[in-house]
């Protein structure tokens, strides 16, 4: 499984950004796709994640403001991001786990992304 993110960039305060994944090698009809972050001098945090069977879950800090979604064939993982604030800056990764319920412990994540920027501006 090979996973690449892109759409990363600069944004003022408020504004918006929707991030993608490229998920290849993709063979199992059980998993999740997960979003993390992790700012300098912080720990890697879930973001969101997404089940093979829809189900949904999100950390508390973006509830409401960010939306995890996948394309139809499953081959691409997207995050809208909504209402950005300058506490949102980070590296964000995509990640694959084997486990049909969303989890946001990156232990439970073997396949990993190499990250793209978010940066928030006040």
């Amino acid at each position: 499984v090979q996973l690449a993110e892109s759409g990363g960039g600069s944004v003022q305060s408020g504004g918006s950004l929707r991030i993608s994944c490229v998920v290849s090698g993709l063979t199992d009809s059980d998993y999740s796709l997960g979003w993390f972050r992790q700012a300098p001098g912080n720990k890697r945090e879930g973001v969101a994640a997404i089940a093979s069977t829809g189900r949904t879950a999100y950390a508390d800090s973006v509830k409401g403001r960010f939306t995890i979604s996948q394309d139809n064939g499953g081959n691409t993982l997207y995050l809208q991001m909504n209402s950005l604030k300058p506490e949102d800056t980070a590296m964000y990764y995509c990640a694959k786990s084997a486990f049909f319920i969303p989890t946001l412990v990156s232990n439970e994540y073997l396949y990993w992304g190499q990250g793209t920027q978010v940066t928030v501006s006040s």
